[in-house]
């Protein structure tokens, strides 16, 4: 599939930007586990976060393994930032066109990984660490698990990350 089909493709999808990366152009950087480590109350309770995701290393190898990645952005409008409750409830419109982009733009390929906001939340208790993932199909870890900025990629590729006081930027990476 080349670069024109796909946008071609992600045309007809309510994204806000979009941007084309290199692999091997991304920088990993240790300090972002190091907050989810702690900072984030799902590290160590979901299969979408470190440590399930794999070490520094691990994490880098999986991604650099494909030869094409590609990020985008979806926004959603709040009445108050600062609503957390109100914040995450936006985040389910974004996975959803995360699914459908998957399905309608990227179908054909046999191998994506998909990166995108926040830790998993498909179930009421992640079975991690006692059992396999319950949809290991639809479950992505966030792009921060895998230690990659994504301000940092949002200033490469003159991408928008604040969008307004109470705007919402969600974002999704995917590597095929």
């Amino acid at each position: 599939m080349t670069r024109e089909t796909i946008e071609k493709k992600i045309a007809e999808f309510p994204i806000f930007e979009y941007a084309f990366l290199d692999p091997a152009e991304l920088n990993f950087h240790p300090a972002v586990r190091s907050i989810c480590k702690s900072e984030c109350p799902q590290y160590g309770k979901s299969w979408s976060c470190p440590p399930a995701v794999g070490t520094l290393e691990e994490c880098q190898e999986r991604c650099t393994s494909y030869q094409n990645a590609f990020i985008f952005s979806t926004i959603s409008e709040v009445n108050d930032i600062l609503n957390m409750d109100e914040m995450l409830a936006t985040r389910g419109e974004h996975m959803a066109i995360v699914e459908e982009i998957k399905e309608n733009v990227f179908g054909d390929f046999d191998d994506l990984l998909i990166l995108s906001a926040e830790s998993c939340a498909l179930c009421k208790q992640c079975t991690y660490p006692d059992g396999p993932c319950r949809h290991q199909d639809k479950m992505y870890p966030c792009v921060e698990s895998h230690t990659i900025s994504v301000t940092e990629i949002c200033e490469k590729k003159n991408l928008s990350f604040l969008n307004g006081y109470n705007v919402i930027t969600w974002f999704c990476i995917i590597f095929f």
